[in-house]
């Protein structure tokens, strides 16, 4: 008992310490009854969950964050490696479908980026955007900014209009100008717009921000696709995204793998959605399915009725005779 006494006021320190060093609100701490420190749970009374919160639909991940991720705030979504950067936009690109899910007549995101990390990691697909996120393509603009401290100044300016359903800042690395009161600036426009403001870290380390919570974000393997008679070997469903809760005011550090279903357009926890039943590529399922399954043709035809061997070089067999060369034929770099 003594021992669980002086680990629960040890973390509670560390947290009021944590929490002054980003410059947070003061945390009201709520002790359950029958106290276990391995089990603590952390709850905080603030402006940032009055303005409710947006649920991704898998239940274990929402309930990790107490309900979602909050919408007028200051999220951050970290890519540990250059190549994640696909993951972490992907990611961002599904929580703002979310977001205009319920909408109508949407009002437009706004995604702000350096010249730096558009080169780096690209724009997302204009095509892709409605089919798999459900946002068309009017409905996301982009501003390219040659500086960092340009990028940061029109995502501040940005936050505050009501014109705009979110704002999206893509950076690289952990650059001076995005320090402790950049991102307190961000956060507090986010809280006033009623907004939220989404931070997007390329390649880029854990560090002091104003932001209530904190996602690592990074591909998972894809499971099976799903039929009827269950799980269809050789085949490519979902996408994988293994998201870390690096930091939260109101939930404990944990690890999830969601997939995200876009016809349905929503989160689905790896352990609810039936991977469990995925069976790995080896030579056994290789001989079940020896050919890819592709649909009919138009004409109802079975493709795979006309499929042949493709072999990478022709047969050795002599020519006819009306294929004989009319002349004897050198190599061009030898000369007669």
């Amino acid at each position: 008992m003594a021992i669980n006494a002086v680990a629960r006021d040890t973390v509670f320190a560390l947290r009021r310490q944590i929490a002054k060093i980003e410059g947070t609100l003061p945390e009201r701490l709520e002790v359950p009854v029958g106290f276990d420190a391995d089990r603590m749970l952390v709850r905080r009374s603030g402006m940032a969950e009055s303005h409710g919160l947006l649920a991704t639909g898998a239940n274990r991940f929402d309930a990790a964050l107490n309900g979602g991720l909050p919408k007028a705030a200051l999220t951050e979504f970290h890519g540990v490696e250059t190549r994640d950067a696909g993951t972490v936009a992907g990611f961002a690109l599904a929580l703002a479908g979310l977001l205009l899910k319920p909408t109508e007549t949407p009002a437009p995101i706004l995604w702000v980026g350096t010249t730096e990390i558009f080169r780096e990691a690209g724009f997302p697909y204009a095509r892709g955007l409605e089919a798999n996120f459900g946002i068309a393509p009017e409905n996301l603009l982009y501003a390219e900014a040659p500086k960092i401290t340009d990028a940061l100044w029109i995502a501040e300016e940005a936050a505050g209009l009501s014109a705009l359903s979110a704002v999206v800042l893509e950076l690289r690395g952990n650059p001076d100008r995005l320090d402790l009161t950049a991102t307190r600036r961000l956060h507090r426009r986010a809280l006033a717009a009623e907004r939220p403001v989404f931070l997007l870290r390329q390649a880029a380390f854990a560090e002091p921000t104003a932001a209530p919570v904190r996602l690592v974000v990074a591909p998972a393997p894809a499971t099976l696709r799903k039929t009827m008679a269950g799980p269809l070997d050789g085949t490519i469903g979902c996408p994988g995204i293994a998201v870390t809760i690096g930091k939260s005011r109101a939930a404990q550090p944990g690890q999830f793998t969601l997939e995200w279903n876009p016809d349905e357009r929503t989160f689905l926890d790896r352990t609810h959605a039936g991977a469990t039943h995925q069976r790995p590529w080896n030579t056994q399922n290789r001989a079940k399915n020896p050919v890819a399954v592709v649909p009919l043709s138009s004409g109802g035809t079975d493709p795979a009725a006309a499929a042949r061997p493709v072999l990478a070089f022709p047969s050795r067999q002599p020519l006819p005779a009306g294929d004989q060369p009319s002349r004897p034929q050198r190599p061009a770099y030898r000369r007669a």
